[in-house]
């Protein structure tokens, strides 16, 4: 059933009335994952800088864990007005049409943190964003999760490891070519319905970040972790364009400066929380946590190379080749 846009209609009145010179403004800000994951604290985060930065004349209302909307709907609420403010994963953009987000699924290609801040902080970031306003979406900021590990019931050490298992994917055709060339089976499936899956064998695996997998309780079902780092999950915080655009330019001047001060503090975050939630696993010994060398790296990303010929016509042959050169200047 599709989102009906009473909400939006709604909003709409109240900037033609004029009563957001009056009343408190309610921002819902809703996102999929844990409280205590690094978009989680930065969502909270926001609500604290936004609340105090307007004098109360914002209130954030945070529902984290698709209290709202499942991810597979929540950009429609955004679009619709029936929310305000998301962070989905850079990935969920490309059903809209806007798949050159896709690029941020290429498997290797941000080998560290400088390398990936150049793209998300400079023209490439900037113009990503822009490709979103045709679509009622305003990009804010980029927020980082972090590297991306392996998780199966079985160790996953060299390509052949991968062949014939269901890994757990969002929605993704970057990620779909990536484990086919593993010669996996790609499962595409909502975050909040990955731990029962797992659990009952309907997927054998899947790709997060530490954090995701230790506050979503994945490692419990989940025998053998590999910290491929083959991967980077990160979000975009993104505003319904009509609603943010009809603020009053002090408030939305306030909440910019805001989600400045969230992003940074989001960013630092991330690495930190990772490395607390991969402890966390090794200590509950549920699962066995296995650092590949450079060599089985090296043969696993050998074997994702097509992706990259594959999605050139996809996600843009020119925008792959942009981060590339970063990367060479910064001598990878």
């Amino acid at each position: 059933m599709r989102i009906l846009p009473l909400a939006a209609g709604i909003v709409a009145a109240l900037f033609a009335t004029g009563a957001f010179a009056q009343q408190q403004i309610v921002i819902k800000f809703s996102h999929v994952v844990a409280n205590d994951t690094p978009k989680g604290k930065g969502a909270d985060k926001f609500k604290e800088l936004a609340e105090k930065a307007t004098g109360g004349k914002v209130k954030v209302e945070v529902y984290p864990n698709s209290q709202l909307f499942k991810d597979k709907e929540e950009l429609e609420a955004l679009q619709l007005g029936a929310v305000h403010m998301l962070a989905p994963s850079l990935a969920k953009f490309g059903p809209l049409g806007a798949r050159e987000f896709e690029v941020f699924d290429m498997p290797f290609i941000f080998p560290n943190k400088e390398v990936l801040a150049k793209v998300t902080e400079g023209a490439i970031g900037k113009g990503l964003f822009d490709k979103l306003e045709s679509k009622a979406i305003k990009g804010l900021a980029y927020w980082d999760n972090g590297f991306k590990v392996m998780s199966a019931n079985k160790p996953l050490r060299k390509p052949d490891d991968f062949k014939g298992i269901k890994m757990r994917i969002q929605s993704s055709k970057v990620l779909e070519s990536q484990f086919r060339a593993l010669g996996s089976l790609p499962q595409v499936m909502a975050f909040s319905e990955v731990y029962q899956a797992m659990q009952t064998g309907v997927v054998d695996g899947s790709e997060n970040t530490p954090s995701n997998m230790f506050t979503q309780k994945h490692h419990e079902v989940q025998k053998h972790i590999t910290l491929t780092g083959h991967g980077y999950i990160g979000y975009a915080v993104i505003v319904n364009k009509k609603f943010w655009e009809g603020l009053p330019s002090d408030i939305r001047a306030q909440l910019e400066g805001a989600m400045r001060e969230a992003t940074v503090y989001t960013n630092s975050i991330a690495q930190t929380e990772n490395d607390e939630a991969l402890a966390g696993i090794k200590a509950s010994g549920r699962s066995e946590v296995y650092a590949p060398t450079d060599a089985e790296k090296k043969a696993i990303a050998k074997v994702m190379e097509p992706v990259y010929r594959e999605m050139e016509g996809r996600v843009g042959k020119e925008l792959i080749a942009s981060i590339q050169k970063i990367k060479a200047e910064y001598g990878f």
